[in-house]
């Protein structure tokens, strides 16, 4: 009965061994892909700061600034178009918030 019961508790700590190596197979992985997701997103900032001014003349820190500002004039802009185009459906009979 004791082989048998030692027989068991192996199979166990082998398939328990299994889904280790599984699951560390998966993490290897999973890190992996997020190294590369972190490559190309250093190398997209990368570009945008190219594409805001020449290296060297402003600094990342001042070019996303200047992104950041940007997207937010663009921002308040589009709020009042909307605004704009609300108050001309109103005015013909829609009702925007209906939809």
């Amino acid at each position: 009965m004791t082989e048998t019961t030692t027989d068991g508790r192996l199979r166990d700590l082998e398939a328990e061994a299994f889904r280790t190596g599984r699951t560390l197979a998966q993490h290897s992985q999973d890190l992996g892909e997020i190294a590369a997701q972190q490559r190309t997103a250093f190398s997209n900032i990368d570009s945008l700061a190219d594409a805001i001014g020449a290296p060297g003349d402003r600094s990342i820190t001042q070019r996303l600034d200047s992104i950041e500002g940007e997207l937010g004039d663009m921002k308040q802009d589009l709020g009042d178009v909307k605004r704009v185009l609300w108050a001309l459906a109103r005015a013909q009979g829609f009702d925007p918030d209906a939809e």
